[in-house]
Formats: C-alpha cells, structure tokens, sequence
C-alpha cells in the first residue's frame, strides 16, 4: 500500500490507498476513536482483489495533521471532511466500512450524501449519537478534575481504556502504542484528546440518528461478542433500524474486531460484497 497526505480544508489527512483508480467499487475504511489507520493493517493484508481501497487517518489521528482551532470534531464534522477527502481522489461513490466512531461516521455519510454510499459495513457499531454518550462518559472518567490533570496521566487513562475493548491483552497492548504514539509525540496531544471528546459530547445528531430508516445501501453490522464499548444489544439496535441490514456477532471477540478477528470482519465485507448495491 502506498500513503499520503491530502490537504482538506487547511488541514493534512493521511491514507493508505491500493488498487487503480477506475478499477472495482472502492472500499474506503474509517477507523474508530482514538485508534488510527493501524487498526486495519491485518484486514488491509487480505481485502479483494479489483477494489481501490483507501484507508484514512481521521483528522487529528494518526498522522493526520493536529486538528487547527476552527475545525468542527464532531461525527458530522469527520464525516465532511471524508466527503471532501473523496472528492478530491475523484471517488464518487464508495462502499464505507467503519469502526466504532468511524461507523457513525459512515452512517452520517449514507444519510447526508445517500449517493456517495454503495454499501455500509458497520464494525463495533451502535447507532448514530451513542458516541456522545460514551465521549460524556468518559471525559468525566478521565477528568473529573480536568485542568489540573498532566497529559501523560489523561494518556494512561485512555490507554486503559482502550485496552479494557480488547480481549486479548498483548495484542491490545501492541495496538494501543500505535493508537496513542501521536497524542503523546504532539505538543497539543493532550488538548486534542479533550477537544475530540467534547465535540463528540456536545453533539447533538438525534435528528440523523431518526434518519437511519431511509438508508438505502446495502448495509451489514457485526460486533464481538464480548464488546463491553459497545454491547452487542446496541449493535443489533443499529441493525433493526437500517432497512434490510444484516447481524453478526464475532465469538471471543471484544470491541476492536478489525484487530482482533480480521478474518471475521473480512468475511462480514465480503458477503457484503456478494449483495447487490442499490437495494436491501
């Protein structure tokens, strides 16, 4: 795979990119809160052939450019500067598959530009709005007494968070300092983790959430078993509410399935794949 950044709005995002522009329906993957590109690396080694794939850095993730002061963090905002991103590598519709945040993400995309979206592959995935709840929930688990904590200590509150989503500990571990090595290299690291979680908690999307009904692509959500980020109950939630969508729960998998189970998450996508797009 070969990487780059692109400038969106004043600001560099980074991707991945593979295949040939004009060749297959384009994948485009979007990864979840405070993870980056990294989470896709063993689903990335076995995606199909003839698709262009692109695999992004969120803005202020990875290595994307440190978000400047003006930009807008919030699921609405990520999902426009994909829109935007798209649009400048000429892809006109694409099939997105998203993690966690990057799910709702996806999901904002397919109700605001329901003609860029084929099909919607939804990892770890609850309904649009419950990343403000869990972005609320866990700036007061990480700040109760927020400009009094150092960045390291909010960086190793958030490392145990995300390591509480994996099942496996070492495998965890292992990801967690790729996820995390941005925010503890940038100078504003730590204003970035406390600028995305209050854009996400101070987000009202309850009138795009009341939209999923009019999704038209052909849409699959999966989640672990034993993902405690994002119970599987909100999963199927999300399933019920999407027109003809599809359920797979991914056994001894937590809430980071791309990583944990990329053989799982790469059969969801391909038999995603096999529907035909347009319809449920």
């Amino acid at each position: 795979m070969r990487g780059e950044f692109v400038d969106v709005g004043g600001a560099r995002l980074y991707y991945y990119a593979a295949g040939t522009r004009g060749t297959g329906e384009p994948l485009v993957l979007v990864h979840g809160l405070f993870t980056s590109s990294y989470l896709w690396s063993s689903v990335a080694a076995c995606l199909p052939a003839g698709h262009r794939t692109v695999i992004l850095d969120l803005l202020g993730h990875g290595r994307s450019d440190p978000p400047p002061p003006d930009a807008a963090l919030g699921v609405v905002g990520h999902a426009e500067r994909t829109v935007t991103l798209l649009d400048a590598l000429g892809i006109r519709q694409a099939c997105l598959m998203g993690h966690g945040l990057g799910a709702e993400i996806a999901q904002a995309i397919a109700v605001r530009h329901p003609s860029r979206v084929t099909r919607l592959a939804l990892i770890n995935a609850a309904p649009l709005g419950a990343e403000q709840g869990a972005a609320s929930r866990l700036l007061r688990a990480l700040l109760p007494t927020a400009g009094a904590v150092p960045g390291p200590l909010v960086l190793a509150a958030l490392r145990r968070r995300l390591l509480a989503g994996y099942v496996d500990a070492e495998r965890g571990g292992h990801a967690i300092e790729h996820y995390l090595r941005p925010f503890a290299q940038q100078a504003q690291g730590r204003e970035t983790v406390l600028r995305q979680l209050r854009a996400l908690a101070d987000e009202p999307v309850g009138t795009l959430a009341d939209r999923l009904s009019t999704v038209i692509a052909p849409t699959a959500v999966a989640t672990g078993e034993a993902d405690e980020v994002t119970p599987p109950a909100q999963a199927e939630s999300l399933a019920a509410r999407v027109p003809g969508a599809t359920y797979t729960a991914l056994a001894a998998v937590g809430h980071y399935a791309p990583d944990e189970s990329p053989e799982g998450t790469m059969l969801v996508l391909r038999q995603l794949l096999d529907r035909e797009p347009g319809s449920p």
